[in-house]
């Protein structure tokens, strides 16, 4: 059903009216009011009243007609009672402020009775739900309107992210607090918000993701359709509630899974609120206004498409990484990264935003000599003309020369954005008489960036101007500190890279599930996927490892069985060479481990090998959950993974190897030749192949897979069963 009645509904009755400003009836009431002139208002109190002149009629059977939504704020055990008259009545949208009843079940209860009429049904337990665009507000506390839409479980939050726009000049297009999320969930509101024209950036926060899947879908679809989704959450899906019972356990945190998900799809998961504001009020601008140039929302560079779509190297790079990039701690900018023009008024702050866009990824590169030359035009001789442009008093000269200065940097057509540090907006401040003048370069420098199509962004000293204000309606981004314009301008250049595919929907399970989460059990099931192992034979006598050790042949390994870690455990003995090391190995491994049943196995030896951790781990939300890394018994240790949701295809396990940190290995380290990529990549689907088709399996894990130059052998699995 279409949440149009929710957003723009032709009548509205609020339920639990009141005219004293200490309740929340009475913001509901007074904010249905406010959108008079586009709808009609009925407000209903039993005890009577009235407000702004509107009578409280006694309950929704006085209505004179039958109301689209019914705004829900009376006692929890009034609720039901409430929603069935309005349901009698022909309603069929119901936002409840309130908690639902006495428990989860009874709330669950009221949503199937409102679902199972057509209806739908916001909460119960929300803050309400709020659309400038159409004159909505149905909610407590101020909304400033703009081009933002965001969807939060968190109402608080909701009024702090409010705030923060309203300070930056931007605000909501629209507003939805998902409270309980009995029916409309966040990935309702969230296609809402895609399909919403005055709604240019969408914003989220989530604690409970219910059907991952769906929402990851939703996200995709977000990205697909040119809205930037911006992410909040507390980094916890679900946890199963079992100890990690395996490598794979302990390096899938819920937030690393969130935060693939959000790569996958093309959303940008953030840490706070105002990170959130800062990076909205870029994209808004980015959208609107500034960077005419823009296809499908993104900021033109020079022949090279999107300028904030060229941020940090894409995984492939990391096959042409050096041994100094490699062996640094600091990423240096991609040559594919945002190019930023930095012009200030002192040099140490333009020095300082240099350092701080490229800590962050993006490129200060050095201007054309066309560029230096339009820019020394303006300069006196002491002026730097390079990246960054030091004004060195041309601005206190003359305080057009910043627009004259700016204009040259944003035509030059080598950058991609340029930003202005420093001074500017604050000469007002000290000189009242410059107010005019100042607001005039304002006007100037928010026209140049419209009519070059490029960003502009403005870091300064300044708070609340009439300069700053003339930038905001320009559409300018305005921030106080260079960090956040720099943090800003790196997630967009994150957002416009992304490249995300469609998140697979859930596997059907097969009809035959997995015995038990052994390694003989595993290894079967992982071979017929195609997975590759070495030559091996079970056994429970000494004398059954000596018959099996002469069909494999020496040197082999020994492995216990039923052990979670088995190194840790000594269950495991390599490189054992004859038969009387073999018994040796049995009878110390049978001592230390108590194991019935043992693995004989061919040793898998290959020059030039890495070793690779490879799981698989079910996610309650988001369903299974693959991660590939450095693995062995070091895996933990370096914690160099990548996640992505399971199944995979070939050419995203091929980017997952490509982006570890330690890439190079896989590539060609030192001169050592390049492992088979592809037969990895292959290794890894069918890992995750298999867990999909298994859901009984919370947890997969191949440790080790090596690989090496002529393809890719698992020599450990592991599995943990629901």
């Amino acid at each position: 059903m279409s949440l149009d009645a929710l957003f723009d509904p032709r009548s509205v009755a609020v339920v639990g009216a009141s005219a004293n400003p200490a309740k929340w009836g009475y913001w509901l009431a007074a904010g249905a009011l406010a959108g008079r002139s586009r709808r009609s208002v009925h407000l209903v109190n039993q005890r009577g009243g009235h407000l702004d002149g509107v009578p409280f009629l006694p309950d929704l059977g006085s209505l004179a007609t039958v109301p689209e939504q019914i705004v829900v704020a009376v006692p929890p055990q009034q609720v039901r009672p409430v929603v069935v008259e309005g349901l009698a009545a022909g309603a069929r949208c119901f936002t409840v402020i309130t908690s639902g009843g006495s428990g989860p079940e009874e709330e669950r209860e009221l949503a199937s009775l409102v679902t199972s009429h057509g209806g739908r049904l916001l909460g119960p337990n929300c803050m309400g739900v709020v659309d400038t665009t159409t004159e909505l507000r149905l909610s407590w506390g101020d909304f400033p309107a703009g081009a933002v839409g965001l969807v939060s479980q968190s109402g608080n939050l909701a009024l702090e992210i409010g705030r923060l726009l309203a300070r930056a000049g931007q605000g909501f297009s629209r507003f939805v607090s998902l409270g309980n999320q009995r029916d409309i969930d966040a990935a309702d509101a969230l296609d809402a918000l895609i399909a919403h024209d005055a709604t240019r950036v969408v914003a989220a926060y989530v604690e409970d993701f219910r059907d991952g899947r769906r929402l990851a879908r939703t996200l995709a679809a977000a990205h697909a359709a040119g809205k930037p989704v911006l992410l909040l959450t507390l980094g916890r899906s679900e946890a199963s509630g079992r100890a990690a019972a395996s490598h794979t356990g302990a390096l899938v945190s819920a937030r690393a899974v969130v935060d693939a998900v959000c790569r996958d799809t093309g959303a940008i998961l953030l840490e706070s609120a105002g990170e959130l504001v800062d990076t909205a009020v870029l994209l808004t601008a980015a959208r609107h206004g500034q960077g005419q140039r823009r296809a499908q929302g993104r900021i033109q560079g020079q022949g090279q498409g999107s300028c904030l779509g060229r941020g940090r190297a894409v995984p492939e790079a990391a096959a042409d990484a050096d041994a100094d990039a490699f062996a640094s701690d600091e990423t240096p900018a991609s040559p594919e990264a945002p190019r930023i023009a930095v012009v200030g008024d002192s040099g140490g702050q333009g020095a300082l935003a240099a350092d701080a866009l490229t800590a962050r990824g993006l490129h200060v590169p050095v201007l054309d000599e066309a560029t230096r030359a339009a820019v020394a035009a303006h300069l006196p001789g002491r002026g730097g003309c390079g990246n960054p442009v030091d004004l060195a008093g041309a601005g206190e000269a003359d305080l057009r020369n910043y627009a004259r200065i700016t204009r040259a940097l944003l035509d030059g057509g080598d950058t991609d954005a340029t930003v202005l540090t420093g001074y500017f907006g604050d000469y007002a401040t000290a000189n009242p008489e410059q107010t005019r003048e100042e607001c005039e370069v304002a006007e100037e420098l928010g026209e140049a960036a419209r009519k070059a199509g490029r960003l502009l962004v403005v870091h300064t000293m300044a708070r609340d101007t009439p300069a700053l204000t003339v930038l905001r309606e320009h559409g300018v981004p305005v921030y106080e500190r260079i960090e956040q314009a720099a943090t800003a301008l790196a997630h967009a250049a994150r957002l416009e890279r992304a490249t995300p595919y469609a998140p697979p929907g859930r596997v059907p399970p097969p009809s035959r599930p997995v015995a038990d989460g052994g390694y003989e059990s595993v290894r079967a099931l992982l071979r017929s996927h195609g997975l590759d192992f070495p030559t091996a034979e079970f056994v429970t006598t000494a004398d059954e490892a000596a018959d099996a050790a002469r069909r494999t042949g020496y040197p082999l390994a020994l492995k216990a069985m039923g052990l979670a870690h088995k190194t840790e455990a000594g269950g495991v003995a390599l490189g054992i060479v004859d038969e009387t090391a073999l018994r040796a190995a049995f009878a110390r491994m049978r001592d230390t481990t108590g194991a019935a049943r043992y693995a004989v196995e061919e040793m898998a030896v290959h020059p030039h090998s890495v070793e690779l951790i490879a799981g698989v781990r079910y996610d309650p939300a988001f369903g299974p959950v693959a991660m590939v890394g450095l693995g062995g018994v070091t895996a933990e240790l370096l914690a160099d993974t990548a996640l992505a949701l399971a199944p995979l295809t070939p050419v995203r396990a091929r980017e997952l190897l490509l982006s570890l940190r330690h890439a190079p290995l896989l590539t060609g380290w030192r001169g050592a030749p390049a492992v088979d990529l592809d037969a990895a990549a292959d290794a890894l689907c069918a890992l995750a192949r298999a867990a999909s088709e298994h859901p009984e399996l919370i947890e997969l894990e191949v440790n080790p897979l090596l690989v090496h130059p002529g393809g890719a052998v698992a020599l450990d699995a592991h599995g943990v069963l629901t």
